[in-house]
């Protein structure tokens, strides 16, 4: 056997490095923003198993999205609970680490709209509202981070804002406040884990033709999200797309190459608003 040969043999005993799979856990993915995430990540070459949160009454939706996760080749499972309780937070992911041994990525996407006036708005509106918009998010952020903290590999951590987060929407003050209280949450967070390696982001959407911006009047009045454009009061031409650009920019910020961007709400909206 010449020196060639030899080598090559050897180098065939040497152990293959092989990275565990990244852990992601995405909330209100039964449909919509968070099931499009769920199945954007599930398409990335890389080994990443992924859990789905989103409440009870959408299991056959929630099963739905984990088989079209598993289709990919990925593995995924669901759990069903209120991102507004902590205590199902904590047991979801709790449950992601004991089946897949840690968490890297959380997307606390879950988020429930209000179109409403202002004058007729109550205390039980602002309540319902800021308790899954915001204190859901902060949750979601809480038990990520202390979970990655542990770890101590860094990891990446994602809010739903939206447009309305960053500039007033007419009859969702609520809905407004609590997204805008997601901005100010996640460059706070982002000051505070960026010594442990973990980027703190969110995305602000403009129209997503979503179950929260379609009705069954909008081939009336001009076409898909036409109704949700009139009563924001919108223009009719404001631009609309489908949830696949939120989870593209999603799949960029949990990304390697995104190590360098933290603190930022991204709008992503057709130009509608800038900043």
């Amino acid at each position: 056997m010449g020196p060639t040969q030899t080598f090559l043999s050897r180098t065939c005993l040497i152990p293959q490095l092989t990275m565990p799979p990244r852990v992601a856990f995405v909330t209100g993915a039964a449909q919509g923003i968070g099931e499009a995430i769920a199945l954007r990540l599930a398409s990335d070459s890389e080994d990443i198993c992924i859990v789905i949160l989103d409440v009870p009454e959408k299991e056959l939706q929630m099963d739905s999205v984990v088989k079209k996760i598993q289709e990919k080749g990925k593995k995924a499972f669901y759990v069903a609970g209120d991102v507004s309780v902590e205590e199902q937070v904590k047991n979801a992911v709790d449950r992601c680490v004991e089946v897949f041994g840690g968490l890297d990525i959380m997307v606390a996407n879950a988020g429930i709209p209000l179109f409403k006036s202002f004058i007729d708005c109550t205390a039980e509106d602002f309540h319902r509202v800021l308790n899954v918009n915001l204190l859901g998010v902060v949750f979601c952020y809480q038990y990520a981070a202390k979970q990655m903290i542990k770890q101590g590999r860094g990891g990446r951590i994602i809010g739903a804002c939206s447009g309305a987060g960053k500039q007033g929407v007419f009859d969702m003050a609520f809905y407004s406040a609590s997204k805008a209280g997601v901005r100010g949450l996640t460059q706070s967070v982002a000051l505070e884990l960026r010594p442990h390696n973990i980027t703190v982001n969110a995305y602000a959407p403009g129209v997503i033709l979503t179950a929260m911006s379609t009705h069954p009047d909008d081939d009336k009045h001009g076409g898909p999200g036409s109704v949700a454009k009139m009563a924001a009061k919108l223009p009719a031409d404001t631009p609309a797309a489908e949830p696949e650009v939120i989870a593209e920019m999603v799949a960029y910020l949990v990304s390697p190459k995104a190590y360098f961007t933290t603190g930022q709400t991204i709008c992503v909206n057709g130009g509608r608003y800038c900043d």
